[in-house]
């Protein structure tokens, strides 16, 4: 008899075709399972493909008497308790080849609109019929020449890097440590302080920790160009939301692109109301092809530990 694993959502079936060879899957019937039907399923599955938008919590963990390996769907993991998974001797893995593309192109995406306010431009044609056009109205900003600087340089941080630098951006960036690669060799390493004070653009590639919860707060707005925009894909909670719908309201930064939020799905009511705030609803990996990609490596983690002990994207 087949093991089992538990798939908490209802993800495209098309990611899920190799796993159901090698193992019986509980897949939910409507859009996901319940905490309590997760809790009454889990102890008969031998492995978990978990949601990142849903918490995977000590309880639900201890209820795993089986469980060897939950597999999240997405590239962050601070949905789930690591230190409890760790200490029942589960290994925890993520999706950080599938999410890399589309989450680079929605970041190069915003930043387009942002700079040269489609979306504003948008809005104003089709609800104010007073609307103007003119040679000198409607002014945005162009990219070429312009530093883009990156805080988290992983793979999605040089993916938007190679797609800016196609539209004449020069890069600088803040990591742990310096990239010495000949590839990047043009691209500036800098303090975070630096990089702020000198940065046309600042995008969010960094996983949410305890080091980075509220890194851009009140303070480091402050000391950005009254003239750049900061983009964030990353984790919402970097962001302190309040304090950037105040430095927006200050005028002491251009613009934000936002596809996450500290409490989603609800936004800080400053910043909906801040014209020069530009939000999404965490649609970073939201397309067809990434969903089903995210299914196939959510499930070649699973198959390819329990399998053969390989623990590929392990984060625990």
């Amino acid at each position: 008899m087949k093991n089992k694993i538990l798939i908490s959502y209802s993800i495209p079936k098309e990611g899920l075709t190799e796993l159901e060879k090698e193992f019986n899957i509980i897949y939910p019937e409507k859009e996901v399972f319940t905490d309590d039907e997760l809790i009454a399923l889990i102890p008969d599955c031998i492995g978990l493909l978990s949601i990142f938008n849903r918490e995977v919590s000590e309880e639900l963990i201890k209820a795993g008497k089986n469980l060897k390996i939950i597999s999240n769907y997405g590239v962050g993991f601070n949905n789930i308790d690591l230190k409890a998974a760790t200490k029942q001797g589960i290994i925890v893995c993520n999706t950080p080849e599938s999410v890399c593309e589309p989450t680079a192109e929605l970041c190069l995406a915003l930043l387009l609109s942002l700079s040269r306010q489609i979306c504003t431009c948008n809005t104003g044609l089709k609800t104010d019929p007073n609307f103007e056009w003119g040679v000198m109205k409607n002014l945005g900003n162009s990219l070429r020449g312009k530093t883009l600087g990156i805080i988290g340089m992983g793979k999605i941080g040089k993916s938007v890097a190679e797609k800016a630098m196609v539209f004449g951006m020069k890069i600088a960036y803040h990591n742990r440590k310096a990239i010495i690669e000949a590839k990047w060799e043009n691209a500036i390493f800098m303090d975070i302080e630096s990089l702020l004070k000198q940065a046309d653009v600042i995008s969010l590639h960094c996983p949410l920790t305890s080091e980075t919860h509220h890194l851009l707060a009140e303070k480091e707005f402050v000391k950005m160009k009254k003239t750049a925009f900061l983009i964030n894909t990353s984790r919402g909670a970097v962001v302190h939301e309040e304090d950037l719908a105040l430095a927006l309201e200050k005028g002491e930064i251009a613009g934000a692109a936002l596809d996450v939020f500290e409490n989603e799905p609800h936004i800080h009511p400053k910043l909906l109301k801040q014209e020069k705030a530009l939000v999404v609803p965490h649609i970073g990996t939201a397309s067809v092809e990434s969903r089903i990609e995210m299914g196939l490596e959510a499930s070649a983690n699973i198959i390819q530990y329990l399998k053969n002990g390989i623990k590929k994207n392990k984060v625990n």
